[in-house]
């Protein structure tokens, strides 16, 4: 049986799924990228791995999220694709009805709208913190509770308190308020959901027509808080997909075994052992060679220098080039 291996490197997460030849998930692994994106690549892949018993022959390889790039690098990937792309492909597969796609991951949101299956419109929040999952994991670490109990406890509350969402540092001064004014502990839970979601709203929705279906994923939907805020606000259903929260790396996934089985040719993929014996380490140094000054990015393995970014005139940037289209 042929595999498809989907890599979704992000900020604070690393997301690795396996499929088959019908784009069903085999197996997947969910892990923190904790700011060391290349250990996650090697330890992520090897944890799969490890999974299958190591008993898996892969035809493609995809990788997305903004460690994209590196990810290419190490492993060796047929697509290169953007977070909007990735996440449209797998939402679609599993709902093909999709028309709006809601994903809140740790550092940034997005919202895309579909229109039969492509991309018409997207918007992303870079900005506020307010309208992301680090927020939740903030305001759970001070109010002392587990973030994985933050949605049952959410959903305990009878009467949410108003929260100021508009901006991060206000929504905790609030937050620190009500709690000293005595407001039980799951209404201010509940309180924090929907700020974060008119935060969402008014920021990446602002201007976008919402409609149903209404696909809820990245990390942040296991959130049963957040879904039920989303769906008292917005006043209309919200589905949240099996594997909402490694939809990026099953995109990729896909979209590698589209353009394998497309193109009928045989998978970049470097291999096991190119993978795991070698050692993988970055290094950054500043440009002399002209006034841009530009500090350029090598990846290397062992002493082999992979590729090298951030060089505006090229100079350093090896062979390896971009796959990514759009």
């Amino acid at each position: 049986m042929s595999y498809y291996l989907g890599v979704d490197i992000g900020s604070v997460s690393s997301n690795f799924v396996l499929i088959d030849e019908l784009s069903n998930v085999l197996e997947k692994i969910y892990m923190r990228t904790e700011g060391n994106p290349v250990k996650a690549v090697k330890q992520g892949y090897k944890e799969l791995m490890e999974k299958m018993n190591g008993k898996v022959s892969i035809q493609g390889v995809g990788t997305t999220g903004s460690g994209r790039h590196l990810a290419d690098i190490i492993l060796g990937a047929d697509v290169v694709k953007n977070e909007i792309t990735a996440h449209a492909v797998a939402a679609s597969f599993f709902h093909p009805d999709a028309r709006t796609i809601i994903e809140i991951g740790g550092q940034d949101s997005k919202m895309i709208i579909l229109q039969d299956a492509i991309v018409s419109d997207f918007a992303m929040n870079t900005v506020c913190a307010a309208g992301t999952g680090s927020f939740l994991d903030q305001q759970a670490s001070r109010l002392n509770i587990l973030i994985q109990d933050f949605g049952p406890a959410a959903l305990k509350s009878k009467q949410p308190v108003r929260i100021a969402g508009r901006c991060g540092v206000f929504a905790e001064s609030d937050m620190i308020h009500k709690q000293q004014m005595g407001y039980p502990l799951e209404d201010i839970l509940m309180g924090l959901c929907e700020a974060l979601v008119r935060n969402y709203l008014n920021n990446v929705g602002k201007g976008k027509k919402i409609e149903s279906p209404v696909i809820f994923q990245g990390g942040v939907a296991a959130n049963a808080g957040l879904k039920r805020a989303f769906e008292k606000i917005l006043q209309m259903e919200i589905k949240v997909p099996p594997y909402h929260d490694v939809m990026g790396a099953v995109g990729a996934a896909i979209l590698a075994r589209e353009y394998i089985e497309e193109h009928q040719c045989a998978s970049v993929f470097k291999g096991d052992s190119f993978i795991t014996e070698g050692q993988f380490n970055s290094s950054s140094f500043e440009c002399q060679g002209c006034p841009n000054m530009c500090e350029v990015v090598c990846i290397r393995r062992d002493k082999e220098a992979l590729a090298y970014w951030g060089d505006r005139c090229k100079r350093w940037e090896t062979s390896i080039g971009h796959k990514e289209v759009g």
